[in-house]
């Protein structure tokens, strides 16, 4: 089949008077419509811009879905988002969801770790510090995850001079915390945490993108675990996350509702394949169907991931294509409906993070979904349960259980990993229901040097266009609270930089 070409799409309004036409608002057009691209939007269309927002697949949100299953509403991939910032309750509460946020059960959540009897081996997780790194080495808590000997070690970080690790750059959180506070609060309570929230081991993630702030308060205070203490108090009361009852797919719907009621132009299944300067403005083509299309802009904002975002402008701007990042690692997630009425006590908390070792045991983490969410539970009755294990991470081989396992097999795993990090067995025959969602290439970590990587892509798009910027999360870094932070501020440097000039010919 050919395919059709449309021309240029846009207008200009005729004069009320007869006149000559008057201009439309400036239009933007945003490429990506996962949540960055929709939060992005949102802020063009309140500094009165029109906006069209282009995405490829067949819907929009990114990693914020939910499905049904066996009966319950359920996320698809982010269930919860972080509180030690206000933006996420800030932008719910605008979308009117506000009454729906929740806190998770305080029973918090447990550390498998490596050893020969995994009920032995396995601690609650104490939650004192930020990621996993404990503002008191000696508290009870501690010392029963890293032992005498490595709560000791851990205590020198009070004595030991701060020195050029502070301020050096192209620090790891792994080196930070191996210097301060030794090997033992390393493996056995940070990279845990860190494997569960970046799907990354911590000697390859950049403190200064996953910890804002550390480092700098560490040198004021002297010493990590005081640094972790005080970025811990920082932080708004309550938990450290925070969900919404019926799931946060509810977050992306708003979004979307209210984009489209405020006359947002939203399409799915429009795939972009150009990108060129026209003028004063751009010219965006895509394909849609059979049918290629072009649409003229006074100004693009780029909120793909990062490779697609890389491809994309590396024509406009060649000194772009040396910053494309590696490809990052996909996880596949397996939900377990079960009927065990066993699992009513949570043996484990809200769920376990898993360190790198632990034989016998895929998955990275398992969250006891119906312990953790008072709402889901109460759905559920007793002795129903729903149980998420996530498998992948950064590093992993073709041969660890993964994104590429096939269906049947991670359901397998799924029912060992459960049964043995939950400690109760869980049976085929206890199954009420089971899926797997697969999300590739959705975990993008800010690997050591991000900051200035970041900073050379930001100053390269600069410099090519003020009516240019790019958003998402291969920049921002991982979680909802950093993706719209940075959307929402690219946005409106473009709007401010579009605030003055004509608009481009329609």
């Amino acid at each position: 089949m050919t395919k059709g070409t449309a021309g240029p799409e846009g207008d200009a309004a005729t004069s009320p008077s007869g006149g000559p036409p008057e201009r439309a608002p400036r239009r933007i057009v945003v490429i990506g419509g996962g949540m960055a691209g929709l939060v992005a939007a949102r802020t063009l269309l309140r500094r009165g811009l029109r906006v069209t927002v282009l995405e490829r697949s067949g819907r929009f949100g990114g990693t914020v879905d939910g499905r049904l299953l066996g009966g319950f509403q359920l996320d698809s991939g982010a269930e919860s988002f972080s509180t030690r910032s206000a933006t996420v309750p800030a932008l719910a509460a605008e979308l009117g969801l506000d009454g729906r946020i929740v806190t998770p059960d305080a029973t918090g959540a447990w550390v498998q770790l490596p050893g020969r009897d995994l009920r032995a081996s396995a601690q609650p997780l104490p939650s004192s510090g930020v990621l996993g790194i404990p503002a008191d080495p000696s508290d009870p808590a501690i010392t029963a995850v890293i032992g005498r000997s490595g709560s000791l070690r851990a205590a020198l970080d009070r004595v030991l001079p701060v020195g050029p690790l502070a301020t050096r750059k192209k620090v790891s959180l792994g080196e930070l915390v191996r210097t301060r506070m030794g090997e033992e609060v390393l493996t056995r309570l940070v990279a845990p945490v860190a494997g569960g929230v970046f799907s990354a081991d911590p000697d390859d993630l950049d403190v200064d993108s996953v910890a804002p702030g550390l480092r700098a308060t560490m040198a004021r205070l002297g010493s990590l675990g005081a640094a972790a203490g005080a970025l811990r108090q920082a932080a708004p009361a309550g938990a450290a996350v925070a969900g919404l009852v019926g799931g946060m797919a509810q977050l992306r719907d708003a979004l979307v509702a209210e984009l489209t009621a405020d006359g947002a132009d939203l399409r799915t299944g429009e795939q972009v394949t150009g990108l060129v300067r026209s003028g004063t403005g751009w010219t965006v083509t895509t394909e849609h169907s059979t049918l290629t299309r072009r649409i003229s802009a006074d100004g693009v904002l780029v909120a793909t991931e990062g490779r697609a975002a890389v491809d994309l402008l590396a024509p406009a701007i060649p000194a772009l294509a040396a910053e494309r990042p590696d490809p990052v690692p996909g996880v596949a997630l397996v939900t377990l409906i079960v009927d065990v009425p066993e699992l009513d006590a949570a043996p484990r908390g809200t769920g376990v993070l898993v360190a790198r070792g632990v034989e016998g045991v895929a998955a990275k983490a398992l969250t006891h979904s119906t312990a953790k969410w008072a709402w889901l539970r109460d759905q559920a009755g007793p002795g129903s349960h729903v149980l998420r294990l996530s498998y992948g991470r950064v590093g992993d081989t073709p041969a660890d259980v993964g994104l590429a396992t096939p269906d049947g097999a991670l359901y397998r795993h799924a029912l060992a990993d459960a049964s043995a990090l939950l400690g109760v067995p869980i049976l085929e025959a206890d199954v009420l229901d089971w899926d797997v969602v697969r999300w590739a290439g959705a975990l993008p970590h800010a690997s050591v040097g991000h900051r200035e990587r970041v900073a050379r892509i930001r100053g390269l798009v600069a410099d090519q266009s003020a009516s240019l910027a790019v958003t998402g999360g291969w920049l921002a870094g991982t979680g909802l609270v950093a993706v719209i932070d940075d959307a929402r501020a690219r946005a409106g440097v473009l709007a401010d930089a579009l605030a003055e000039g004509p608009a481009v010919a329609l």
